[in-house]
């Protein structure tokens, strides 16, 4: 008996292609409103930059070859040339002091307060307990404003009613005194500055894949070795970013200062002599423009090689 079944589907066209043109996407153009949104956001901000950083800078520069006082017009015969530049490394007896410290609180930030935030950073990336309460305990002084910094401080380094000379009994004047005030500044200062190093490399330290650490751990590393030679090459990101940040609040360094005792009387730095003279009692804007170019220079020398060694990291 043959069997007449017809099957119930008929095999597929074998000519017929499987693959289907895919669709076009449809690319959405910007509207005249979308392009002056865009347009709104790169040239309002530009302007700021412009108006804030770049003309300020160029102005302080310019204005470094004369000798205007800030009073009238600028003149031709206004205009002295490089005679501020060879004042101020010369016959300017506060300068040299001013680098000495500027070097000696980059020293300290870097040797002092980096470690220890660092080491701090550490402890909290175990997840201890009251982890979230020490994190904050330690950040607070960041969001302090100098000011108040300042007071506290004052409190513990007074000559007459500190806390230190109450306990050790000594009547050391910590801030007017000029073999102890830079020290007791740098003391503040490095305070305020582990809490923000410390959150830097907590971040970094967060996003470490844990399998590098499980790895380092199977082939028989100590924990300090699975740190020094499998996670600190890791933050190399962040080592650069708190270095450009130490060398920046190094070199910066004013407000802490100013309030002491407006960095005078072994408290010399960079930034107070320009502000002694740009705004002070002399008024020698063209004096004080040649110190905030140096500055500048110093600045962006720094800044030059920064960007160098984040580009060459990029290429590799």
């Amino acid at each position: 008996m043959v069997d007449t079944a017809v099957p119930l589907t008929a095999p597929a066209d074998s000519t017929r292609s499987t693959n289907r043109p895919e669709r076009k996407r449809k690319v959405r153009r910007l509207t005249g409103r979308d392009k002056l949104t865009v347009a709104f956001m790169v040239v309002v901000p530009s302007i700021v930059v412009l108006g804030l950083i770049w003309l300020p800078a160029i102005a302080s520069v310019v204005l470094s070859f004369t000798r205007w006082n800030g009073i009238g017009t600028l003149q031709g015969s206004d205009f002295i040339g490089g005679e501020n530049y060879v004042n101020v490394t010369t016959i300017y007896p506060p300068f040299w002091p001013a680098i000495q410290h500027n070097l000696i609180w980059l020293a300290v930030m870097f040797f002092v307060a980096t470690p220890i935030g660092m080491f701090l950073a550490v402890l909290l990336d175990k997840e201890m307990r009251g982890g979230r309460i020490y994190q904050t305990a330690l950040f607070l002084p960041v969001v302090l404003s100098l000011a108040l910094i300042g007071f506290i401080w004052q409190l513990i380094f007074s000559r007459d009613q500190g806390l230190l000379n109450a306990v050790t009994g000594s009547q050391i004047d910590w801030f007017g005194d000029q073999k102890y005030n830079l020290w007791a500044a740098l003391v503040a200062t490095t305070w305020r500055q582990v809490g923000y190093i410390m959150l830097l490399y907590l971040a970094g330290l967060k996003a470490v894949d844990a399998s590098l650490r499980e790895a380092a751990a199977i082939d028989g590393a100590t924990e300090g070795q699975a740190f020094f030679r499998v996670v600190l090459p890791v933050l190399r990101p962040i080592n650069i970013i708190v270095l450009v940040v130490t060398f920046i609040e190094s070199l910066r360094a004013f407000d802490l200062v100013w309030i002491i005792n407006k960095g005078r009387n072994g408290l010399e730095l960079i930034s107070t002599l320009v502000t002694q003279n740009v705004v002070g009692e002399a008024s020698r804007i063209g004096f004080g423009s040649a110190l905030a170019t140096f500055m500048l220079v110093i600045s962006s020398i720094f800044i030059a090689l920064y960007l160098r060694v984040v580009m060459k990291g990029d290429e590799r």
